[in-house]
């Protein structure tokens, strides 16, 4: 028969406290693989589709530049300047979206925040239970 929470030792408490802290950390520990992979996951792919769509629409960027560089050397009279023109337009529209790119990686947030919410209750309950 077990002695009621009243009865036991001091030892006994603390060994039940360092099992219970211990099932919490190994919890606490698989919710934050669980959530980075989550996110890991969701990024991964979305940067996958941003290869692939990437690379289909720089295909057929490259054809409708070559017959914009071409019309504009008809008009122009000359082919060199024509594709200059379209050259430094289209650099001008990557360099732009690239640093839009790179803004938009340096604010996706990463942070495993349920697990960093848990961790603090955590810390509490501990606290509380050694008082």
């Amino acid at each position: 028969m077990q002695a009621s929470k009243e009865d036991r030792s001091l030892g006994e408490l603390f060994s039940e406290l360092s099992r219970e802290t211990t099932t919490l950390v190994r919890k606490e520990v698989d919710l934050a693989k669980t959530e980075l992979t989550a996110k890991a996951t969701e990024v991964g792919k979305d940067v996958g589709f941003l290869a692939v769509g990437g690379a289909i629409a720089y295909a057929g960027l490259l054809v409708i530049l070559a017959a914009l560089a071409i019309f504009l050397g008809d008009v122009l009279d000359n082919y060199g300047l024509g594709a200059l023109i379209v050259g430094l337009i289209v650099a001008a529209i990557g360099a732009y979206l690239v640093n839009k790119g790179l803004n938009d990686l340096k604010q996706a947030n990463l942070k495993p925040e349920q697990t960093i919410e848990s961790l603090k209750e955590d810390k509490e309950w501990i606290q509380q239970q050694t008082k």
